[in-house]
């Protein structure tokens, strides 16, 4: 058994999963084995993979699947004490993951969890813990009224090691048996929001999630825009929809009246600005605004929603 083993899912972007290698192998010196999901790699990537990084173990996903369903088929084999869930857009400035595990070995049994602090590659702070998550908060979310980045509570943005409530998805270290005990990622959230959904059923549950504020993380987060935000967007926001309407008709239509309102203001602003530039950017996100409208009173998962406009991208 090692003590770590660290799980990243990279979506065939070498420019993301090398540097955060490079890092890992770098920082890292407890017992750790690393664990890549290879999500619709091409030959030439997979191959420079295996090639200059023999000592990662690499799992082909082949498959359409979610963010949850490729961590699901790491964290299967997992042989660690504890995973670490690692975004393939992140670089260690320091030894995070040594840091982690003797934070979380120092703490009661109770604690399940312990994540870094997330930072912009300018310093500037992304994320020091996280507050509780509710069908409220994400009504006023989508009203412009409360910014997750922005609220200082008990949970969050407190110094040295502290109690959070939900996780931060991009990097957090999760004791193994206890991950697989609850589930592991709920597949249903095909990219949003498995992360609260995991750590929302562990605190009823009664364990605990820590934050080191100590240990910093870079977080390179939407670094460059791609075609693909087209599907994923409407995918993601399909699962926030579920989660926080818990299946009630009249959360799930308000909440539904909310995005659409959201997402045809953004539309304007980016139809505007593409006018103005020519900005792909802007052209990306107005589609990606679109398929949100079009997506939000359809009959379909959030896993069908993201095949439909990939497959719309891949023609």
């Amino acid at each position: 058994m090692f003590d770590v083993s660290i799980i990243i899912v990279c979506m065939n972007n070498l420019s993301n999963l090398i540097p955060c290698l490079d890092s890992i192998k770098k920082y890292t010196s407890l017992s750790y084995e690393t664990i890549v999901v290879a999500y619709m790699f091409s030959p030439e990537n997979l191959s420079y993979i295996k090639q200059n990084y023999p000592w990662i173990k690499i799992i082909e996903s082949k498959e359409i699947r979610g963010f949850s369903e490729n961590n699901n088929l790491a964290i299967k084999i997992a042989k660690g004490k504890y995973c670490f869930i690692l975004n393939d857009d992140t670089v260690f400035p320091m030894p995070v993951v040594d840091l982690l595990f003797d934070s979380i070995e120092k703490l009661p049994e109770s604690v399940v969890c312990i994540s870094p602090a997330t930072y912009f590659k300018n310093d500037e702070i992304q994320s020091c813990g996280r507050p509780r998550h509710s069908f409220l908060t994400y009504s006023l979310f989508l009203m412009g009224l409360w910014k997750e980045q922005k609220i200082k509570s008990k949970y969050t943005y407190q110094t040295g090691v502290f109690q959070t409530y939900d996780i931060v998805g991009a990097a957090f270290l999760f004791r193994t048996e206890v991950l697989k005990e609850l589930g592991m990622f709920d597949e249903q959230y095909f990219f949003c929001p498995e992360d609260i959904a995991l750590s929302t059923k562990a605190n009823q549950m009664g364990y605990l999630f820590f934050v080191d504020s100590n240990v910093k993380i870079y977080h390179i987060e939407n670094a460059t825009a791609t075609l693909v935000k087209t599907a994923t967007s409407p995918a993601a926001v399909k699962g926030e929809l579920n989660y926080y309407s818990s299946s009630n008709f009249f959360k799930y239509f308000l909440l539904s009246i909310l995005v659409v309102l959201r997402s045809f203001l953004k539309l304007c602003i980016n139809i505007y600005f593409y006018i103005l530039t020519h900005n792909q950017k802007f052209y990306i996100d107005i589609r990606a605004h679109r398929n949100i409208i079009y997506s939000v009173f359809a009959n379909k998962s959030p896993k069908d929603i993201f095949v439909k406009y990939y497959n719309q991208i891949k023609k």
